[in-house]
């Protein structure tokens, strides 16, 4: 995708007929949203666009991005960007205050899981015990070098990740709606870093190696430093509910056929199968899958999810999910040798 391909989509949602006038109105309202978001990024974060679409996929499609590169390649000022660009506008008076727009975990071995959910702390004027909520709560969360931390405090994230809540001392606490963590890890090879579980990969829809930006692109960083330091540039912001309710359009609007469906489940069990693969993808991996395909049909001004779709994000879903067996390196020759069936099937169908 080019690097305005965002702003570019700009050809109508072609809708039912009974439908057309509205759906394409909200439709255009959730994609200027998306620009908008993706303007607020793009100040920060330059010659990562790709990166940018991705994680505004992930966010939509209420899913989670693991962002993994060497030190200094902007994964922290990707994920800080994007938090401070969506805002709670405080139209809700019955959203808890303790639920914050953005907050910050830096992963250290010394790190409790206490320290990421919260903790009851006992109040003496009251003579009782009052939950302190911990940094979990709130719309975009960052979780900076989440392999530097212990294998238990990863393990504290799954419940968060997975089902939006925390449980400590036995009692539930929800977290928000939007709930959206955007982690970065090092390379495994550095010093002081743990491999994540499995269970807690399979949480995160995209991992997302970030690449060294071309020259261009790190020309303009030099050159714009002190603006972006000295944030000259007027902030581009959207709100919370913006963000819901783009969410909410896009499932609306964006059809997956059964064609579509049986592609991937198709795509699954070739994996699973293949005599290369160790071990292959679950289940939920597909059903995370579904909303992302959506929102790449959306900015590309379809409604509905097409192979295009599929050949985009199915490497970034399942290239963490899936084990190789040993002596076997090439993910992506096996990824192609396993699509290539159902995705011919899939253009007859498409043909037919």
């Amino acid at each position: 995708m080019t690097s305005d391909s965002i702003t570019e989509v700009a050809g109508p949602l072609r809708l039912s007929d009974t439908e057309e006038a509205s759906s394409n109105t909200q439709i255009e309202a959730a994609i200027e949203v998306l620009n908008r978001l993706s303007a607020a990024v793009k100040q920060q974060v330059l010659g990562r666009d790709d990166v940018i679409e991705l994680t505004l996929i992930a966010l939509v499609a209420d899913g989670h991005v693991l962002l993994e590169d060497f030190p200094g390649s902007g994964k922290t000022t990707l994920a800080k960007a994007l938090g401070e660009a969506i805002v709670d506008d405080g139209s809700d008076k019955n959203r808890a205050d303790f639920i914050l727009p953005f907050r910050r975990i830096q992963f250290t071995p010394d790190l409790l899981p206490s320290d990421v959910t919260g903790v009851p702390v006992f109040d003496s004027n009251s003579n009782a015990f009052h939950f302190r909520h911990g940094p979990l709560f709130a719309h975009v969360v960052l979780a900076d070098e989440i392999n530097r931390t212990s294998p238990k405090v990863q393990s504290a994230m799954l419940e968060a990740m997975g089902e939006k809540q925390v449980t400590v001392d036995n009692v539930t606490y929800r977290l928000d709606e939007l709930f959206f963590v955007i982690a970065t890890q090092n390379p495994l090879d550095l010093v002081g870093t743990y491999p994540l579980p499995t269970p807690q990969l399979d949480r995160f829809l995209f991992k997302i190696t970030m690449d060294h930006i071309d020259r261009e692109a790190e020309l303009n960083v030099l050159d714009t430093y002190k603006q972006r330091k000295d944030q000259q540039q007027e902030k581009i912001t959207v709100t919370r509910d913006e963000v819901l309710f783009v969410r909410e359009q896009i499932d609306a609007a964006v059809i997956i056929s059964d064609s579509i469906k049986s592609a991937l489940v198709d795509i699954s069990r070739n994996l699973r199968e293949d005599e290369r693969v160790l071990q292959g993808n679950s289940t939920r991996s597909m059903v995370l899958m579904l909303p992302a395909l959506q929102v790449s049909a959306a900015l590309r001004g379809r409604e509905y999810v097409s192979a295009e779709d599929i050949e985009l994000l199915l490497p970034r879903v399942l290239g963490h999910r899936i084990e190789l067996a040993p002596g076997v390196a090439d993910m992506n020759k096996v990824l192609i040798d396993c699509m290539r069936g159902p995705m011919e099937q899939l253009a007859k169908s498409t043909l037919a």
